[in-house]
């Protein structure tokens, strides 16, 4: 066996990470949407 696989680092779960970093990802992404469109708005 690996002997790396016996002592790992970090025990948590890969998907709840990934599923975490997806939202603040996309959270952010959609902040810079929402407020660009505000912007527009304003400007008509």
């Amino acid at each position: 066996m690996n002997h790396f696989e016996q002592d790992v680092q970090s025990k948590n779960n890969d998907v709840k990470d990934s599923v975490y970093a997806m939202g603040i990802g996309f959270g952010a992404f959609a902040t810079i949407y929402i407020i660009a469109q505000i912007f527009a708005l304003l400007a008509n």
